[in-house]
């Protein structure tokens, strides 16, 4: 079995690059924002960030294929590279310190593509999340001061802390009273929104998160590091992995309560 350790050697490298780029924009007066079809926002640092990481694959790994939210997929093979140049491009707007740099290597398999690699780099916050198959997740500064990180052992929803981004995609597809349910049925709720709820899920500081519509840039690196810390990463539909357009993640223990709440449709 390949380790992955070059690549996510690289991945911390390609991170890197993204993190200067999007720093030396952050909370600029003179940012460019512009309006995307889909009536969402992206910034010139969103195109720079992803540039650069695309620049730097095409180097070191040619024959590898690159999928990126803002310039789309090139290149095929078994291994794809995927990346969201600026998850909580909103948030990055605004001047709110919460957004991260995804970046995950996907190989193809059994199921199709499955991540293998994934960096979460969010340098507002100071912080960095990673994991490789089969060797665990991680947090620290760099790859030679971190810390493993490992999923909660909650077993019962009456204390579990759940994390969600918002309400009104729920209402949307109709499961807003299942997911109105889940939250008077839990500890305690937190809006913390886009990849952060995904890594205190794998820290352990929360037990529960899930999102009713996302994109698979959205949800490679999340996936791979919730499941190397222990937890469950599935779809609404409970298919493992990031492909469902939307996210659930657990410690595992609650997985199935999760999704029966969440699945609710009245």
């Amino acid at each position: 079995m390949p380790d992955y350790l070059d690549d996510l050697r690289l991945a911390h490298v390609l991170a890197d690059a993204a993190d200067a780029a999007t720093m030396d924009r952050f909370k600029a007066l003179d940012l460019k924002v512009e309006t995307k079809p889909d009536m969402t926002p992206v910034s010139e640092a969103d195109k720079a960030a992803e540039e650069l990481i695309r620049a730097q694959l095409q180097r070191a790994r040619p024959r590898d294929a690159i999928l990126g939210e803002e310039y789309g997929i090139e290149g095929t093979g078994p291994r794809r590279w995927v990346v969201d140049p600026i998850d909580g491009t909103k948030n990055y707007v605004r001047g709110v310190p919460v957004w991260a740099t995804l970046i995950s290597l996907m190989e193809a398999g059994e199921g199709g593509y499955q991540p293998v690699v994934g960096v979460v780099s969010a340098p507002a916050l100071g912080r960095r999340w990673w994991a490789a198959k089969g060797h665990g997740a991680f947090t620290g500064r760099s790859l030679s001061s971190a810390t493993r990180i490992r999923v909660s052992r909650v077993g019962k929803l009456a204390d579990a802390s759940f994390a969600y981004s918002s309400l009104t995609g729920w209402e949307e597809q109709g499961r807003l009273n299942g997911f109105l349910d889940l939250t008077r049925a839990v500890w305690r709720t937190r809006a913390y929104g886009d990849f952060w709820p995904y890594m205190m899920v794998a820290e352990g500081s929360v037990d529960i998160c899930g999102e009713p519509e996302l994109s698979l840039w959205d949800m490679a690196a999340n996936a791979i590091i919730v499941t190397e810390a222990g937890g469950t990463f599935t779809g609404l539909d409970g298919r493992p992995g990031p492909h469902s357009g939307n996210a659930v993640a657990s410690n595992g223990l609650l997985h199935d309560e999760l999704l029966g709440y969440l699945n609710q449709r009245r």
